[in-house]
């Protein structure tokens, strides 16, 4: 992985699936339970009863887990899996979570819901969860061969502002220029208008160049 030998734990497709139902719908409840928590009127009493429900499930999870994230995980079939990924993690209750896809192109696009836990200006997201979401699809664009290039820079310009809601987002190369590649993105709102534009320059670690 990331262009040197991966040492870990290569999972087969049919773990991986296996696994991804088991979490992945704990995952949701979580984020379904952060958004109730932001957006609840209760009494205090039921309140205080809900709160001892938690710490209880805490700690039945607590019983068993690893040191420290998982990481990135092999899957058999080539592809990778970072279930704690701050965008993207299946396991992630923090992540929206923001699932891409790459077209033959080398364009990655993803469609996804921000709601009230991404929160900036009322009724709007927070620009620094903008700016993490295309980070990560920079990212991805500037590596579709899963050969690793690293953040040089990323600048930003926010056009409108974004409302929660459903949004759309895209990344793609626009040219590379020795070790280094550039890559635009954007997120726009259901009706296609821009609202936030990201510029990046990503750099092939020396350690991988002829």
């Amino acid at each position: 992985m990331w262009g040197r030998e991966y040492t870990g734990e290569v999972l087969s497709t049919a773990d991986f699936n296996r696994l991804r139902s088991i979490y992945e719908p704990l995952g949701e409840s979580v984020r379904a339970l952060v958004d109730a928590t932001i957006r609840t009127t209760e009494d205090a009493e039921t309140i205080a009863a809900v709160k001892n429900d938690i710490d209880a499930a805490v700690q039945r999870l607590r019983r068993n887990q690893i040191d420290g994230t998982f990481g990135e995980t092999l899957i058999d079939n080539g592809a990778t899996v970072s279930w704690g990924n701050a965008v993207r993690g299946i396991r992630n209750a923090l992540a929206p979570p923001v699932f891409s896809h790459l077209d033959e192109s080398g364009r990655v696009s993803a469609d996804f819901h921000l709601g009230a836990a991404y929160e900036g200006p009322p009724g709007h997201v927070h620009g620094g969860v903008s700016a993490m979401i295309l980070d990560q699809l920079l990212g991805e664009a500037a590596c579709p061969d899963l050969v690793p290039r690293f953040s040089g820079s990323i600048t930003y310009r926010y056009v409108r502002p974004a409302a929660l809601g459903t949004l759309h987002a895209e990344a793609f190369q626009t040219h590379t220029d020795g070790a280094k590649t550039y890559c635009s993105a954007y997120i726009a709102d259901a009706e296609g208008a821009i609202l936030v534009e990201a510029e990046g320059v990503f750099i092939m670690p020396r350690w991988l160049r002829n």
